[in-house]
């Protein structure tokens, strides 16, 4: 299997599953409340481990009793924790409101953050970067291992220049409508002459990838939706998978699908079980 470095949050993500959709104004109970691992870098990081890869988790986590609680979990989780740093003070938190359709709204809490970029990745031997992080100062590191490893990068950011990767990811729902009108010219403006592939994930409607000269769209499974919480994240950790699968784009689309789609299917992310079995 690969070797494989994720770039993003860990965090604690306080899960609050409602009784019915949010509406202002309104006070409801929760009907369940959990405590569970959360974060863009943890959620991609650990399907990826599940599948069986080395995955390292480049990542800040605070000096709390939440970040060791957060580094537990990683490490049970089978992720390669050698390169998280431990920063003064809170680590990432979020509160997360499920409603019965299994919609989500992420109250970011508190973000860890770490100063510069982590340049403790330069000289480790990857296959793959995945980064899910907004921070402007990775693009140096960035062009650096896309020299000799692929990239995958998650949009937002949407800066010019600012992510030299591969592949670029993201949500249709979080991209602007000019985006997704032309995701070709305006993913080259972002990733430059690296850029093969860009990846845009439409909820139930499944996921498009779009290159220079060609477009493919591939449908979602039918699945009843429990949880959505991090259905992006285990999309893009089965299209990284697929992708150093040595897949072609028309099969990585679909893979990517199938994993996000047994993410929503299931609270919280896809156990060791139904990953082996995606595989």
């Amino acid at each position: 299997m690969a070797r494989i470095a994720v770039i993003g949050s860990v965090a604690e993500d306080e899960v609050l599953t409602l009784p019915g959709p949010l509406r202002a104004g309104s006070h409801v109970d929760a009907r369940r409340r959990e405590r569970r691992l959360g974060g863009g870098g943890a959620n991609t990081a650990i399907p990826l481990a599940r599948a069986g890869h080395e995955v390292l988790v480049v990542a800040p986590l605070g000096t709390d009793e939440r970040g060791d609680w957060l580094l537990e979990q990683l490490g049970e989780a089978g992720v390669d924790t050698s390169l998280v740093v431990r920063v003064e003070g809170e680590s990432t938190r979020s509160v997360v409101l499920v409603d019965p359709r299994g919609e989500r709204t992420i109250v970011n809490v508190h973000r860890c953050r770490e100063d510069g970029s982590p340049r403790r990745l330069e000289g480790i031997g990857l296959d793959a970067l995945y980064v899910r992080s907004r921070e402007p100062e990775l693009v140096e590191l960035m062009a650096k291992i896309a020299s000799h490893a692929t990239v995958v990068a998650h949009v937002p950011p949407l800066v010019r220049a600012s992510r030299p990767a591969h592949v670029l990811v993201g949500s249709e729902s979080d991209l602007p409508p000019a985006f997704v009108a032309d995701p070709w010219d305006a993913g080259e403006g972002i990733a430059g002459s690296l850029l093969r592939w860009v990846v845009m994930t439409m909820g139930p409607h499944g996921a498009e990838a779009v290159s220079a000269d060609e477009r493919i769209a591939t449908p979602a499974p039918a699945v009843a939706a429990l949880d959505t919480t991090g259905a992006g994240d285990v999309f893009a950790a089965g299209l990284v998978h697929a992708l150093l699968e040595k897949q072609a784009m028309p099969e990585a689309l679909e893979t990517g699908v199938a994993w996000g789609a047994a993410a929503v299917a299931c609270r919280g992310l896809p156990g060791p079980e139904a990953i082996q079995a995606l595989l």
